[in-house]
């Protein structure tokens, strides 16, 4: 069976696309252009079946994947330290890009990552606003916090006028990111729904809208895993290391934090979670994940059952 299947790892840039395919063990660089693509597509037409894996890099692979999936191919995107952490078992300290996509070939072989459906036009533009929202807003962070420490009462001007279009755009965003709810009826029934727990408001709800679109149909743990909540083991033998949490999602764990500071002092399950952790001698950053966990399981239920918040009747996570 494994030698009927081509694993395909690519390294994808600005400019190239550099493809390795094992166990052919056969190299080639394309630019990253449709002309490109289509030489790549030619190629693997003649593979019996393919597994395509490519790293996310910053928005790059996104076209790549869709074209490739359009195909008719099993297409991967794996997180780009799995790939490091692979290549540093392997002895493989070296890095070009011909030697990247040799790896992420090896990789596919080895791990043989799930192949998942390229996302929709629609919520590509939905996370790709939610994006642009969050730069905007680390924008206008950054000159309210420069306009606190200048002199210059020119250089105050200038920063409250770029705050003050900051404050246009972003609100012009929020209207866009409304209009893209509203077209789709599923989505809106789905903010609705996220909407409907006390501390969830609009940002959280398309936040997890456009970057989860795992939630309502993954379980409990592989929810929190993926946005990176769940408290991982660090045992060896007789040794019970601390349980810590890392990797995940983290623009959406951002969101989901500050979602869950209004949660603490208004939700009627997440308040008294919180407040029980607290008075048992938690620390901080002990009892907001834990409720930060609690509460993005709550909402994967809620999408799961496709049953509303009701105060007086939680839904069963799942």
């Amino acid at each position: 069976m494994s030698a009927e299947i081509t694993f395909v790892g690519i390294d994808v840039s600005k400019g190239t696309l550099d493809v390795h395919l094992l166990p052919q063990d056969d190299a080639f660089t394309v630019p990253n252009t449709h002309e490109g693509l289509d030489v790549i597509v030619a190629r693997l037409k003649t593979c019996t079946r393919c597994l395509i894996v490519l790293e996310a890099t910053g928005g790059y692979e996104i076209p790549v994947a869709a074209s490739l999936d359009d195909s008719g191919f099993d297409v991967a995107v794996v997180n780009p330290r799995q790939i490091r952490d692979f290549a540093r078992c392997l002895g493989q300290l070296a890095k070009t890009d011909r030697i990247d996509a040799a790896v992420i070939a090896r990789f596919a072989q080895a791990t043989r990552p799930e192949p998942k459906p390229a996302p929709s036009a629609e919520r590509l533009m939905l996370k790709e606003l939610i994006t642009r929202r969050r730069q905007l807003l680390e924008m206008r962070t950054a000159d309210q916090n420069r306009r606190a420490t200048v002199r210059s009462a020119q250089v105050r001007k200038d920063l409250d006028e770029h705050i003050q279009w900051l404050n246009r755009r972003i609100g012009r965003l929020d209207k866009e990111l409304g209009e893209v709810i509203r077209k789709s009826p599923l989505w809106r029934e789905k903010e609705d729904l996220l909407r409907s727990v006390p501390g969830v408001g609009r940002v959280l709800a398309r936040t997890l809208l456009a970057g989860v679109p795992e939630l309502g149909r993954a379980n409990r743990r592989e929810i929190a895993k993926l946005v990176g909540v769940a408290p991982l083991n660090r045992d060896s033998g007789k040794m019970r290391g601390r349980r810590t949490i890392w990797g995940g999602r983290g623009s959406i764990r951002a969101v989901l934090y500050m979602a869950t500071l209004a949660a603490t002092r208004c939700n009627p399950v997440i308040a008294p979670l919180y407040q029980r952790l607290m008075a048992a001698g938690k620390e901080f950053k002990v009892a907001i994940t834990a409720c930060m966990r609690k509460l993005l399981i709550l909402l994967n239920s809620i999408l799961k059952t496709h049953v509303p918040w009701e105060a007086k009747k939680t839904p069963q996570a799942t």
